[in-house]
């Protein structure tokens, strides 16, 4: 199966370094722009690319796969993939792409959907003080986050268990998650699920407005934003 992988955090890592593992073909990766970091706003790799470079994977890191459209739609027509893999890419794919692969754009997500849609979703399961979460594969639409479900898979969260613990395991369970559904999809063994839209919520990018502990909140409501908030952009006091 030939594949084509998008992808940029360390929550992506895992994945990608599964479909090297398990002998998938991968043809290309994409991933965000270096960025400058750290106090002499070095120019730095996202940790994608640093995996893709070390198995000799073409990387493309495009600002916009809508405004740049053209160009990266031609490439990723020309490589014709069965597959095109996204593991937390942080960039909407456009109908031009998601249109191109014979078996779909799959996307690892960070929860149980339709619950928890966005940029953190991990984060605020430990926020919420859910008693699980999960991973989910999905058929890629046009919406955030909306396309039909493949296959889920659940996982309790410890009493003590920091948003940072959870997003490790997670990380690894989605690679795991990954391989089974693309096995099961390549074999026409999975019947995609529609989200029930009326259980769907929203979890947004965490901001530092939410770092300030209110002491006169519930104890278990402090515990949960300390893990919640761990480790970043953490909870804090004065």
């Amino acid at each position: 199966m030939k594949i084509i992988f998008m992808g940029t955090p360390d929550f992506a890592v895992p994945t990608l370094k599964k479909l090297y593992d398990s002998g998938y073909e991968v043809q290309a990766v994409f991933t965000q722009p270096d960025k400058p970091k750290g106090r002499g706003y070095k120019l730095t790799p996202p940790p994608v690319k640093v995996l893709a470079q070390e198995h000799d994977t073409t990387v493309y890191q495009p600002q916009s796969l809508k405004k740049d459209g053209e160009e990266y739609v031609k490439i990723i027509n020309d490589l014709a993939p069965d597959c095109i893999v996204v593991a937390a890419y942080g960039k909407m794919l456009p109908k031009s792409v998601l249109d191109i692969p014979r078996l779909g754009c799959v996307n690892v997500h960070g929860s149980l959907l339709p619950k928890y849609r966005g940029a953190g979703p991990i984060q605020w399961a430990v926020l919420n003080d859910e008693a699980e979460t999960g991973i989910t594969t999905m058929l890629m639409g046009e919406g955030m986050d909306t396309g039909d479900i493949l296959v889920e898979k659940a996982t309790p969260i410890g009493e003590n268990e920091t948003a940072a613990e959870l997003f490790d395991r997670l990380a690894e369970m989605g690679a795991e998650v990954l391989v089974d559904t693309l096995e099961k999809l390549g074999k026409g063994e999975i019947t995609p699920v529609k989200q029930d839209e009326s259980l769907a919520t929203y979890a947004p990018m965490l901001t530092k407005e939410l770092c300030p502990i209110d002491f006169t909140k519930p104890v278990r409501k402090i515990h949960k934003q300390i893990c919640g908030l761990s480790d970043w952009p953490c909870a804090t006091t004065v």
